[in-house]
Order: C-alpha cells, then structure tokens, then sequence
C-alpha cells in the first residue's frame, strides 16, 4: 500500500512538472511570437517612413532633353518646366531635364580618373521626351543605345514640336519618330484640327474639331500613313493651299501621330511653339496621356489607316 501510494505521489509530481513546463513553453513562446509582431510592426512602419520620405519610390522616370543645335525656341523652358510639373502632380513620374544629351546612352557614366559622379544612363528610364532641333551631340554608340532603349527594351520616346527637325543626317531617328519638318508655310496662325482618333488618350482633351493658334508643322519623308497612326490632322478645306512653301499634294497634314517602334511606344505631337499654348489645358494634358502611354501606364492600340 505505502509502495503504491509513493508510486502515485511520483507520478503527480511527474504531471505537474509536466504541466508546469507546458505552461512555461507557451508563455515562452506567447512572448516569442510578441517580439515577433512587434518587429514586423517596427519594420512596416520605418518602411512607410522610407516611402514618406521618398516619394518618387516606384514612379516612373523620364528624361527630357531639350538640347539645342538650331532653331531656339523660346518656349523650351517653359514646356519641359510643365512636363515636370505635370509628372509631379499626377504623381506618375519624375522628371529629369537636361540641355544635353550625355545621359542618353547605356554606358557607365564617370568622371575623371573613372570617378563616380552619380549619373543615371537610359537603363534608369522609362521614356525619353525631346523638345530639340538640329544634329545633337551624341556619338554612335548612344545613338545605338537610344535605338534599342525603344526597339528592343520598350521603352517610350515622345517628341515635342521641333523634335523632328533634329538629326537630318541619322535616318534611323526618323523612321523611328516617324518623319521630318519640311517647312511650315503658314506660320503661326489660327490652325483647324481635325481629330482622327478620338479614343486615343492624348486626344480626348480635344473636341473632335478645334482651332488652335500654334505652329504646325509640315512632314516628310519618312512619314507615311502606311507606318504612323495620324490621330489628328490639320483640316485641309480651310488651308491656303496655294502656298509656295506647301509640297504636299496629298492634303496630308498631321499635327500628331503615335506608332510602334520595335518593342517600343512613340509619340509626336507639332504642338508647342508658343510659350502660351503650354498654358492652355488641353495641349499638356495631351503630353501627359501621351507620356503615360509610351510609358505603358496606359493600353491604347495603334495602326496605320488612311485619311477620313
């Protein structure tokens, strides 16, 4: 009897240890999973700290050249200053603005003796904006690289105005943006628009007919309706035709065009030649659909048609 009796005390104190233990463990491992929510709490709140303080974590980026080998437009400045604005307010994209080309290019940028000067190259950019004119300084490895940055890695290209008016000798740049200035034999005047795609985003601004007081540009060779989307056209009924300076036949006259190139999205609009048509509403809201399409913010198809 007594051997029985100290065999159940045993194993009372054997089950109270135990339990003892199991209770000891799941405090332990209560205050284990404690600091282990309160770590990821400290984390998530220093990462939004981070993003707080670093707004422009995980906007696009674009890099706007307004380099200038020619004709100086006086409206540069102003427009590149309203694509920035425009990039900040929307909160889509940072801008990087630039009177040269020396970031357009794939290779590492250094300083002298191979020192670090924290400059970014197009494989930090989502698109390239050129508000330029003439043949710009860029050697033939960055033209290559401002090639394949569209064509082979889609990314985007927009072209304001005088874009087309740059870099005559580099036939490559222009079936890529899709043409070249030949003249504009009315000047600045009272332009009637007519607009050929009016689901696409850069147009929606617009009325499906419009009259803008801007300089529009003429086009040549390589542009063609069978390789560029005209999504608006100056409306030829009420041109002076009999212009000397107009050479084309066709009545053919756009004022903004959107194609593929390779991979790749591009943009180009004759807009922007005053400083005033940048204070209108619906040219940089035209410019920032635009961006945001050759960007791939936004899915609009586009193909070649004939003139309505």
């Amino acid at each position: 009897m007594a051997r029985s009796q100290r065999v159940m005390s045993s194993t009372t104190v054997l089950a109270s240890s135990a339990i003892v233990g199991h209770i000891k463990f799941e405090r332990y491992a209560q205050n284990m999973r404690m600091r282990v929510l309160f770590v990821a709490i400290i984390a998530v709140c220093l990462f939004g700290l981070v993003i707080a303080q670093n707004p422009q974590d995980g906007r696009k980026k674009l890099l706007a050249i307004g380099e200038v080998k020619g004709y100086q437009h006086d409206s540069v400045s102003h427009a590149l200053s309203t694509i920035e604005r425009l990039g900040r307010e929307s909160g889509l994209y940072d801008t990087y603005i630039r009177t040269d080309c020396q970031l357009v290019t794939k290779q590492k940028i250094t300083g002298e003796g191979g020192r670090n000067v924290n400059a970014k190259n197009l494989n930090d950019f989502d698109a390239v904006l050129f508000y330029t004119t003439g043949e710009l300084d860029m050697n033939d490895q960055q033209k290559k690289d401002l090639l394949s940055f569209v064509h082979d890695d889609g990314k985007g290209f927009i072209g304001v105005h005088s874009a087309i008016d740059t870099f005559y000798k580099w036939p490559e740049y222009g079936e890529m943006v899709g043409g070249y200035f030949h003249e504009h034999p009315w000047g600045t005047f009272d332009a009637p628009v007519i607009v050929e795609r009016p689901d696409f985003p850069a147009m929606k601004p617009f009325p499906k007919t419009f009259t803008i007081h801007d300089e529009i540009y003429q086009v040549m060779s390589p542009y063609s309706r069978d390789t560029v989307d005209v999504l608006a056209r100056l409306d030829a009924s009420k041109l002076d035709l009999s212009n000397p300076r107009v050479h084309r036949t066709d009545k053919d006259f756009p004022v903004a065009w959107a194609k593929t190139y390779g991979k790749g999205r591009v943009f180009y609009s004759t807009f922007g030649h005053p400083d005033q048509t940048w204070d209108r509403k619906d040219v940089p809201q035209m410019y920032l659909e635009a961006i945001k399409w050759a960007m791939g913010l936004t899915q609009a198809p586009v193909g070649p048609h004939p003139s309505e």
